[in-house]
């Protein structure tokens, strides 16, 4: 008896090439002055949940992973350096890592109650998003954004 094959029983192909080949994405890195101050300011002000803390000798840094949801992010201090040098802060705030929200006016309450300072924001564009800009202690930026009407 042949077997008969439904496409829809056949994983994509093409879906699994493509993750195979082009990878996804998997976290954001931020330099970090001090690893307790870093992982206290995250998971205390902006409830992320920690994962797991680690040094790498050979090449002289502290790590930790940290994740909020399906963001996964990275702290590294580089333990080489006797003084860590915070970048500025300045439009248009790049890089930064963007978190979506269901809730802006809570998020921005949360952020405010808990000492975050605010950037910029919120801002808004009609119909379609609004967001707001702010900084971890090491002027590492993030954004809060929330669709109305994602693209």
């Amino acid at each position: 008896m042949a077997c008969v094959w439904h496409m829809t029983s056949l994983p994509n192909v093409a879906l699994l090439y493509q993750r195979s080949v082009m990878g996804m994405y998997d976290h954001t890195a931020f330099q970090v002055s001090d690893m307790d101050t870093a992982i206290a300011f995250y998971v205390d002000k902006l409830g992320f949940a920690f994962n797991f803390r680690a040094t790498n000798a050979d090449e002289g840094e502290e790590y930790a992973l940290l994740t909020l949801g399906d963001v996964r992010l990275e702290l590294i201090q580089d333990l080489t350096l006797a003084d860590y040098l915070k970048p500025d802060i300045k439009p248009p705030y790049c890089p930064h890592l963007a978190i979506e929200t269901g809730d802006m006016e809570g998020i921005v309450a949360r952020l405010k109650q808990n000492g975050v300072p605010i950037i910029r924001g919120p801002l808004q564009i009609e119909d379609e998003e609004t967001w707001v800009y702010f900084a971890d202690p090491d002027h590492n930026v993030l954004e809060y954004i929330q669709w109305f009407r994602k693209k």
